[in-house]
């Protein structure tokens, strides 16, 4: 090997070692600037260690009936309390509500009734059912309390010619207002003196009022029935149907009608408002 070939060989090596050296002093002041991180502080953790029966012992356990409580001590003085005031241990049992029968149309009444040719004959048909609800006596809240709706024809003279039950939904009150319709007392003759038949239903109940009824509109015409414009029988042209037209009632006959009219009494609006509530719950959405 030749000696120039060694003295680079030399300085090379030499070359290396010098920057290893600088290397590591470089990384130490680094170190030292920035220093070493600190470990974290130790927590002090406190394992708690639940030692469990072994399973055999739970089994039994869980099968064991849960103990009585301890009986409660009897109290002597309050016993004999309770023995020296038998009355204030009674429990009263329920009284069932009733309702007696109202009174029997005056003369009056029947006055009127006999009179009245609006609606057919809308007094003489009132006043002929309270007349039978009158006779049929106190209505007991229970099984025998209930209504029954009759179809009546009554002769001009106001002799009964026929009586047919339409439904019921109580037979002692079917029984009760059949009683008291044979045993009726002589009725005036019918308004229009002519035979007058009507559906008329009579309630034998603890709960329910018979109201009088209301007068003021039975002078105006009644509403048209309704008529469905969509009615086909499938085979014949279809034709749209109109609604009839509402009639306006003739100014002289209106005055000459509204004189017919009685005052009407608080019972009637009461006994009206009642019947609308019941059906409707509140307002009142037509006549």
């Amino acid at each position: 090997m030749q000696l120039g070939s060694i003295r680079h060989l030399f300085y090379a090596v030499l070359l290396s070692v010098a920057l290893h050296a600088m290397g590591f002093a470089l990384t130490g002041y680094v170190l030292t600037l920035t220093g070493k991180p600190e470990a974290p502080e130790p927590k002090n953790e406190i394992l708690t260690e639940m030692l469990l029966p072994p399973e055999k012992t739970i089994r039994a356990k869980a099968t064991q009936p849960a103990s009585a409580p301890p009986p409660t001590p009897v109290d002597d003085q309050a016993i004999q309390l309770h023995l020296d005031n038998p009355l204030t241990t009674v429990v009263t049992a329920h009284q069932p509500a009733s309702q007696a029968a109202p009174p029997a149309p005056t003369a009056e009444q029947w006055a009127f009734a006999s009179k009245y040719t609006l609606k057919n004959s809308k007094g003489y048909r009132y006043t002929w059912g309270h007349q039978v609800r009158s006779m049929m006596g106190t209505a007991v809240e229970g099984p025998n309390q209930g209504a029954v709706r009759f179809r009546v024809e009554i002769a001009p003279d106001g002799t009964l010619v026929k009586l047919e039950t339409l439904w019921t939904t109580s037979a002692v009150a079917e029984r009760l207002a059949r009683q008291a319709i044979h045993n009726l007392p002589s009725l005036p003759p019918t308004p229009t003196g002519k035979p007058l038949i009507f559906e008329r239903t009579i309630a034998f109940s603890a709960f329910a009022a018979d109201s009088p009824p209301v007068y003021k509109d039975d002078c105006l015409p009644d509403p048209p029935a309704f008529e469905s414009p969509y009615t086909w029988d499938g085979k014949s042209p279809w034709v749209w149907v109109k609604p009839k037209p509402v009639e306006k009632p003739d100014p002289q006959a209106m005055e000459e009608c509204l004189k017919q009219l009685p005052q009407e009494s608080i019972d009637a609006e009461l006994g009206r408002s009642q019947e609308i509530l019941e059906r409707w719950g509140t307002g009142e959405s037509g006549r």
